[in-house]
């Protein structure tokens, strides 16, 4: 089958990159003339365990094509994936801009039958005005279907999700549009959902918000630990060894972020608002978020209250591990609200420095872990890498002018780390 993709962007590149791993010719257009170039030599724009290795093995078979021309992509194409951003604008609605571009451009190039589909997180409705821009526009002997297949890739593991869904969400409203697509994911597990396009648009939103809320409630009952001298961590085991419950994404933190949680809560409620409803659920989800964040600033300045001039480490500045994704990272806020303190920072993380360095200035970027804890007052956690869990502390302390560690994902066991005569504080297991 040939496919088109645009946007090469996580959703975009991951997506073509697996379809062409199957065997399909699939091309990939994109808008940064730089980019384009670079994928053509198989270097790819972000990190993403495994995917370099994808994206070469498919540019030499001749199977993955990277082009800036819609005129080249769309004609031979069965089936289009819209797979461009979607940014929240201030009032928390997702910015379509970019999604009606790509359908004008889309729709001018269309030849024959396709089925396009929009794969970006969209609010109910867009898909309909993306079919009717199309309509209008498209040449004569042009058809299409639309369709809605959002994604539910995780950063640090999109690989393994595209290829090892939970489920695949097909909302169409055409018996060959749902054919053709059933065909293309022939070969990817994971229970099919054929719906309507409505109801597709809206559990992409649904699934994102209802993760975020378990992170929110997670973060809740830690500061009710702090307060009371609990332990969040076996409050939490007790709760998620309720089968109707789990643990998953109950973990406490320092707040959620990336490109998808945040934007999408609020998106969700700017949804619930044009259609009359006042979603505080989740508003209250959006401010515990924002109030994980500001209370491991307290808990520092509590136990440091002499901030300015003291070194602080930091390890970890991507929003979660196995991506340099800075995206609403809580390594910002957290950093930035030190340095207001007059914190001096020096941060290590094993694939973020880069784009940490762009967002986040007058930093010692350091080169491991040890180097961060040299000389410092202080060391926090906010990136839970797995290069972090099984630290050398004994080596750690000696390197500390003072051995201090605030674990801002509950990585360590606090007995071990007092044991060595760490003052060790936790999210809500001090």
């Amino acid at each position: 089958m040939t496919i088109s993709v645009i946007g090469h962007g996580y959703v975009g590149l991951i997506t073509a990159s697996v379809f062409a791993d199957f065997g399909n010719t699939v091309y990939v257009v994109g808008r940064t003339p730089e980019k384009i170039e670079n994928l053509k030599k198989g270097i790819t724009p972000f990190y993403e365990p495994g995917l370099e290795e994808i994206v070469k093995r498919n540019l030499h078979a001749g199977r993955l094509k990277f082009t800036l021309d819609y005129k080249e992509a769309i004609p031979p194409s069965e089936i289009v994936f819209m797979c461009v951003g979607t940014p929240p604008k201030e009032t928390g609605e997702a910015d379509l801009t970019q999604v009606l571009q790509s359908a004008r451009e889309i729709g001018k190039n269309l030849d024959g039958y396709t089925v396009v589909v929009v794969k970006s997180t969209v609010p109910l409705g867009t898909n309909l005005k993306v079919a009717e821009l199309i309509e209008k526009i498209k040449p004569k002997n042009a058809t299409f279907d639309s369709a809605s297949c959002p994604e539910f890739l995780r950063e640090g593991s999109a690989i393994n999700d595209t290829l090892f869904p939970d489920r695949i969400v097909i909302g169409v409203t055409s018996p060959k549009a749902k054919k053709l697509l059933l065909e293309l994911h022939k070969p990817i597990d994971g229970e099919r959902v054929i719906t309507t396009i409505a109801n597709a648009e809206l559990i992409k939103y649904a699934s994102n918000s209802l993760l975020s809320t378990k992170i929110s409630f997670a973060n809740a009952m830690a500061f009710i630990c702090d307060k009371a001298g609990a332990d969040v961590e076996q409050v939490l085991t007790g709760v998620g060894l309720d089968k109707r419950l789990g643990r998953t994404f109950l973990y406490p933190g320092v707040g959620y972020g990336g490109s998808c949680f945040p934007k999408d809560v609020k998106a969700l409620i700017a949804i619930a608002n044009i259609y009359g409803y006042d979603f505080k659920l989740l508003k209250a989800v959006d401010e515990v978020n924002a109030e994980a964040k500001k209370h491991f600033v307290e808990k520092v300045t509590r136990a440091l209250p002499q901030l300015k001039g003291k070194t602080i480490g930091i390890l970890g500045l991507a929003f979660k591990p196995n991506t340099d994704d800075m995206r609403e990272a809580p390594s910002i806020y957290i950093i930035e609200n030190l340095q207001k303190k007059g914190a001096i920072i020096k941060a290590y993380d094993p694939v973020a420095v880069k784009n940490a360095a762009k967002l986040l200035k007058n930093i010692n970027y350091c080169t491991d872990s040890y180097e961060v804890a040299k000389d410092a007052d202080a060391l926090l956690v906010l990136t839970e890498w797995n290069e972090f869990k099984l630290l050398d502390f004994a080596k750690i302390k000696k390197l500390m002018k003072n051995p201090v560690i605030f674990d801002g994902r509950n990585i360590y066991d606090p007995q071990k780390l007092k044991d060595l005569n760490f003052r060790y504080f936790g999210v809500g297991r001090n």
